[in-house]
């Protein structure tokens, strides 16, 4: 566990807030926010250090050696800047993707725009299988944006436990949010009804399902990013780009559903040109917003260094 001051949990507490603002977005992966903020790798070990090994050194050791082990300090500071994030901007940025949808995805299309470019810049070697794995990753993430969603009423534990293995594996991961994954998968509609009806075994199913997912899937990273770095970093590039159309500020909406206040939103949609677009485009203010969230990258980019220097 990394010896850090105030200020220096300050900042990851800030990283937090970020990830949780990007998770609330249903298209951004706060794992995306997490790789360009420079706390990707030091995150999958520290969840990574959770396992059964743990629970002996706990038996043998006691708290304290476990809590250096997973690197406590670290988790808690970026726990606690999600969950500010999320229970303060949750409904600011609800109300923005409803209201003012062009501008927010433009912001968020900047920002993850500069973050391709940020992760390509850590690949130390390109090569010809480096190249096909960065196309893989993008073919693949941009063939995921066009699936079409499940619509089901199923809420079996089962298929809320796996829902929630896999939404959460997206979560981590840089591109694909857990969200979009679960609206895919169909159980974006189950899970808001059991938060709706505050039905708490069936959330506790899925919990269960994020943390057997969370510990399983950051190990593979984990193991993929020590073997295999550039070929991991490559893919993951892709990945990112391949993502992008998710959040290409211009859509046409090819299905409805009614959200939780029985508003008719989009449900599926399909991204199209600027001039396409039926109703004002704001195309002046979306190249303002992107090229700021290209300019919080940057900022972040800083961060990361000045954080690692001290």
């Amino acid at each position: 566990m990394q010896q850090r001051n105030l200020l220096q949990y300050l900042i990851i507490s800030l990283k937090g807030i970020a990830m949780g603002a990007a998770d609330v977005v249903p298209g951004v992966s706060g794992g995306t926010i997490a790789f360009i903020s420079g706390i990707y790798e030091e995150l999958l070990t520290s969840i990574s250090s959770i396992n059964l090994k743990t629970l002996r050194v706990l038996k043998s050791e006691g708290l304290k050696a476990v809590w250096k082990t997973i690197n406590g300090n670290f988790l808690i500071a970026l726990l606690i800047g999600v969950f500010i994030s999320i229970a303060s901007l949750a409904k600011l940025i609800s109300w923005l993707l409803e209201n003012k949808p062009i501008l927010v995805w433009s912001f968020f299309f900047g920002l993850v725009l500069a973050s391709i470019l940020y992760i390509g810049k850590q690949i130390t070697r390109w090569n010809l299988l480096t190249i096909f794995l960065f196309i893989v990753g993008a073919l693949i993430a941009y063939y995921i944006t066009t699936l079409q969603p499940l619509v089901t009423e199923n809420s079996s534990p089962l298929f809320i436990f796996l829902a929630g293995s896999i939404a959460i594996c997206a979560m981590i991961l840089p591109g694909i949010s857990g969200s979009f994954i679960l609206v895919l998968l169909g159980a974006y509609k189950p899970v808001l009804d059991a938060i709706h009806n505050k039905d708490f075994k069936l959330l506790a199913i899925l919990a269960t399902g994020a943390i057997v997912g969370l510990l399983f899937f950051s190990k593979i990273l984990k193991w993929l990013f020590n073997h295999y770095r550039n070929f991991t970093l490559a893919m993951l590039t892709g990945f990112i780009l391949g993502s992008l159309n998710k959040i290409w500020p211009w859509k046409q909406p090819l299905t409805w559903r009614l959200n939780s206040h029985g508003v008719k939103v989009p449900f599926n949609e399909q991204s199209i040109l600027p001039s396409s677009y039926e109703g004002e485009p704001q195309i002046a203010m979306a190249i303002i917003l992107a090229v700021i969230g290209f300019l919080v990258i940057i900022l972040l980019e800083k961060l990361a260094k000045v954080s690692s220097k001290k």
